[in-house]
């Protein structure tokens, strides 16, 4: 598409914006009606812990969706002569899970809980055995229950209960909906209905019925909407709280809001039955689109729905490049220290293809990237942990191997139940997130780590973002009775070039290793975590 072809779509509104919140990122992208980038916008920010929970402050969440929203708008601009007034559709994603509570008169009743937090265990135990359903700390209804069970002062106040999507979604409609993939990390789906397990609801009802709270689950709960509906629409307000130059017009459609998990598949096109998809950042999860329901509960994998409500084994680990992205910040001071300069880019390219020359298992060495704690391998809190033996291989390539195969141990954890223990079948997994930005790399270790081929499609690098807008862009644009899943093979993915990679024998066996290694020195973990206190001061 040409310029002036752009600058008429854009004039028009036959465009669709994404924008996703996550962990490290806001970004905002602006699609055509061909799901191609016309223009995108991003503001960088971090989680902190305060008084003990993982957060994000209100004042950060607006200025980053704001910033993002205008870096986009001043990029068409420059790029294009021309001021974006309307759009076609919009969509908002963002982290899955959490909690934010609102009175009647919508004020933030506690700071933002994000999915990040391990707080919650006595919590997601009692409702997993109360439901006989995997209830994850990270979930809505665990946190919710885990502020009932310490008897939280807000709690009589709650008047609306709802993700961070669905939260900036409410800014800008005035609709508290919310999209079935990002609701079924809030609380359990009926897949017959495409909305909240009525029978559990009861049971969480009769399980705080003693506490004599004026509301009812179900009445502070999101409307639940599927992908293709229309979730509300741009009001004078949400345009003003966007786009702060006010150029932007009320009336534009919004799409159900999602989870990042639920663009990812989107993003991947992993919507269908026997796909699976793994995202990379902060957190790392893979999700495989199940055929069948799985023969028990499993503390380790979280159920949950895409976007159109198909349900998904869910493996997640709150822990994967972080601790990765602190080392290479390590050795970039060093470089600069010795008076070079070098871009990101090239300090990830060359250090991340330096474990290419690694031995299979990363020469005995070990390391646990566990900022945060870690359910899948049973810890509440985490330390940053590097082990070495003395007859280990010490070296740059094995050092980095380690830090890589590290990302994805927790998740490999979780992807051998369903894959040995319940036997599910995968036909393809496909690759997204910023490790897959440098070829070859991460797709081998993904791939060992699995044991079967992964892919990475020429989209990867667009992101959760892209995904939004493609589902803002499905409710826009689908033929009537289309489904997501023919939308995204027919329309958005046919001719697209992906890159399949198979699992090589050698790191596939080096993996195991390295995971056998893994599992024996979680001890050294939880020591680490029951002798090392997070608030001692440093300076001592």
């Amino acid at each position: 598409m040409n310029d002036e072809n752009i600058k008429q779509a854009i004039t028009n509104g036959e465009t669709s914006l994404g924008i996703e919140l996550g962990s490290t990122r806001i970004k905002a992208v602006l699609i055509n009606n061909r799901f191609e980038t016309i223009a995108s916008g991003s503001y960088e920010w971090e989680n902190r812990l305060e008084n003990g929970f993982w957060t994000y402050n209100l004042v950060d969440i607006i200025t980053g969706l704001q910033t993002a929203y205008s870096e986009l708008k001043q990029e068409v601009e420059r790029m294009y002569g021309i001021t974006i007034r309307t759009i076609g559709s919009i969509g908002i994603s963002a982290m899955m899970h959490g909690y934010m509570a609102f009175d009647n008169t919508g004020e933030l009743l506690v700071p933002f809980r994000t999915w990040r937090n391990s707080t919650t265990g006595v919590a997601a135990k009692k409702l997993t055995n109360e439901f006989q359903f995997n209830i994850p700390e990270r979930w809505s209804i665990a946190h919710l229950y885990q502020a009932i069970l310490n008897e939280e002062k807000h709690l009589p106040r709650i008047d609306y209960m709802t993700t961070l999507s669905g939260y900036i979604h409410w800014l800008l409609t005035g609709k508290k909906a919310i999209g079935i993939g990002d609701a079924s990390g809030m609380f359990p789906i009926d897949e017959s209905k495409q909305d909240y397990n009525e029978s559990m609801i009861k049971q969480f009802d009769d399980l705080t019925a003693d506490k004599a709270f004026s509301w009812k689950l179900k009445d502070i709960l999101p409307k639940v909407c599927i992908s293709g509906e229309q979730a509300g629409a741009l009001t004078e307000i949400g345009a003003k709280i966007l786009d702060r130059s006010k150029n932007l017009q009320s009336g534009i459609p919004i799409c159900p809001p999602e989870g990042d998990a639920g663009t990812g598949m989107v993003a991947t096109n992993s919507v269908r039955k026997r796909t699976g998809n793994v995202s990379v950042g902060t957190s790392v999860f893979a999700m495989i689109v199940l055929e069948k329901e799985l023969s028990k509960v499993y503390p380790e994998i979280d159920l949950v729905t895409t976007p159109n409500g198909s349900p998904v084994g869910m493996v997640h680990a709150n822990n994967c490049s972080s601790d990765l992205n602190a080392w290479l910040g390590l050795f970039r001071e060093f470089y600069e220290a010795m008076g070079q300069k070098i871009n990101t880019n090239q300090l990830f390219e060359v250090m991340l293809n330096k474990s290419l020359e690694a031995d299979p298992d990363g020469g005995g060495l070990l390391s646990y990237g566990y900022l945060s704690g870690e359910y899948i391998t049973g810890l509440d809190e985490g330390r940053p942990l590097f082990v070495r033996s003395p007859e280990s291989r010490f070296n740059l390539a094995n050092f980095m191997r380690t830090h890589l195969y590290t990302a994805f141990g927790a998740l490999k954890i979780g992807m051998d139940i369903l894959t040995r223990e319940e036997n599910i079948e995968i036909d393809r997994i496909l690759a997204h997130g910023g490790l897959f930005k440098t070829p070859v790399v991460g797709q081998k270790v993904v791939a060992a780590a699995m044991n079967t081929p992964v892919s990475v499609m020429s989209t990867a690098g667009e992101g959760g973002a892209w995904g939004m807008a493609i589902l803002a862009g499905y409710m826009l644009n689908k033929d009537q009775n289309e489904s997501l899943e023919d939308f995204l093979d027919k329309r958005v993915f046919e001719g697209v070039d992906g890159q399949e990679m198979y699992p090589d024998d050698f790191d596939v066996k080096g993996f195991e290793k390295f995971i056998d290694r893994y599992k024996k020195g979680l001890m050294i973990e939880k020591a680490a975590v029951d002798h090392l206190n997070l608030n001692e001061n440093p300076e001592g």
